[in-house]
């Protein structure tokens, strides 16, 4: 069995750790994202990240700040560890004969590893949108507008449309991820949980081709020898600058991701009925502009995130835990109460060590 294989588990463990790290780290910065994407001309609540953190800790309080942050903790795990694995994963299978890959390679394998997130990170992103939101819908529908209070009325259903409808829906404050997955889930099955899923990959898998290329070369760059690898901070900082690079670029998929995916809307903000129409209103109204709303902080989110993902991913912790866990004994006890087994398969093409015997139960889990 390859060494990948035998460590994939160990890999798993470090992507959900850096997720679950990293999250709690970031998220208000990735709450004030979500708000500021949001906004439409006329209609501006907040002016910055900082004014939107502001407000929403005197209107909320400190833990209001990391609204959604229960969903996503709960599925930033599956969803680091498929995106890392699945990156190593297709780097095994492209390299050839030890050699180093070539650039195009490796953004087959972070187009590869991009696509196999967006299984989680949909409905993940479904659900957060809508509780880091709700904050931004009450504080607007309490600011004073030129309008007659007849067109303020609202419906009380939690989630009476989706968003290529033009009803305006009451932002429940009590609502949990759990009420809303529910609700989607009774009323528009298991698709509901994956609008927007289009515009997720449009901003997934570039990301994956930008982030993971220019990673591995800035990494490499910090090695001391072609066999050893680069110090931690050296990670850490390539993955700040990949992360940030990537998070930039991909930008405006993430406004539109956020607009399409964000089910209730204030009074006078405009539906989308798909990507294109997204887009075409965006420009129409707001200008190009419009589509770098949140860059700031999706760069200030993302840098940190993938820079403390990366020193997870090289430091090993998942690989300590698994060489400290039940398999691990459970390969000793084997390796010790076989020690013939290799003069025992007769000693053709198929004979097994005891080693090896015990590397294969260990890679079989």
């Amino acid at each position: 069995m390859s060494q990948h294989q035998i460590s994939l588990p160990a890999k798993l463990i470090n992507g959900g750790i850096a997720g679950i790290v990293g999250v709690t780290c970031v998220f208000p910065i990735d709450l004030a994202k979500t708000r500021l994407q949001n906004q439409r001309r006329g209609q501006m609540v907040y002016k910055s990240m900082m004014d939107c953190l502001v407000k929403t800790v005197r209107s909320e309080g400190y833990f209001g700040m990391y609204r959604g942050a229960a969903v996503n903790l709960t599925l930033v795990t599956p969803e680091k560890a498929i995106k890392l694995a699945a990156n190593d994963f297709f780097r095994h299978q492209l390299a050839k004969d030890g050699k180093s890959l070539t650039v195009f390679k490796e953004m087959l394998a972070g187009c590869g590893a991009g696509m196999c997130q967006v299984v989680i990170t949909t409905p993940m992103e479904m659900l957060k949108i809508q509780l880091q939101d709700a904050g931004r819908l009450a504080a607007q529908q309490q600011r004073p507008v030129k309008m007659s209070s007849t067109k303020l009325v609202v419906t009380n259903a939690m989630l009476s449309r989706s968003y290529n409808s033009g009803a305006v829906v009451a932002v429940p404050r009590a609502a949990s991820a759990i009420q809303i997955a529910r609700q989607l889930l009774q009323t528009q099955g298991v698709s509901g949980l994956y609008k927007g899923l289009g515009a997720t990959l449009m901003r997934d898998v570039p990301f994956s081709v930008v982030y993971f290329p220019l990673f591995a070369n800035l990494n490499q760059m910090g090695k001391p020898s072609p066999g050893e690898s680069s110090p931690f901070y050296w990670a850490f900082l390539s993955g700040c600058v990949a992360g940030s690079t990537a998070a930039v670029a991909v930008n405006p998929c993430d406004v539109v991701k956020t607009r399409l995916q964000s089910l209730n809307k204030g009074s006078g903000e405009e539906t989308y009925s798909g990507v294109v129409d997204c887009v075409t209103k965006i420009l129409r109204k707001e200008g190009p502009t419009a589509f770098l709303k949140g860059a700031g902080c999706r760069a200030l989110v993302i840098a940190p995130l993938f820079g403390i993902a990366q020193v997870m991913y090289f430091v090993g912790i998942g690989e300590y835990i698994m060489d400290n866990s039940p398999l691990s004994l459970l390969s000793v006890v084997i390796s010790s109460h076989l020690p013939h087994l290799n003069s025992c398969s007769q000693g053709g093409a198929g004979s097994m060590t005891a080693q090896q015997a015990a590397d294969e139960v260990k890679s079989s889990f």
